[in-house]
């Protein structure tokens, strides 16, 4: 059984031989893997992009309308857990 610490050696100079030679992928299903990660990366980025376009339209709309609701008074929220009165 390897230690830790030759396992992790082991590990560092299989990356550095790799990336002397290179060859960042070992196999065609890394390269496979990584294109789908990078377009799961650019699909959330793009997604967060519009939500904030579409959160900033939204609050511009929200503060040129006059508020004419009482929404303000705190309120309670949830339900009374009897269990735990005394």
């Amino acid at each position: 059984m390897m230690s830790q610490s030759a396992e992790l050696e082991n590990e560092i100079e299989n990356f550095l031989s790799r990336l002397a030679r290179k060859t960042f992928f070992e196999t065609e299903w890394d390269i496979a893997a990584f294109a789908i990660f990078l377009i799961f990366v650019g699909e959330c980025i793009a997604q967060h992009e519009a939500h904030d376009r579409q959160l900033l339209s939204m609050l511009g709309l929200a503060g040129s309308c006059p508020n004419t609701s009482n929404s303000h008074r705190p309120h309670k929220v949830g339900i009374d857990n009897l269990a735990m009165e005394p």
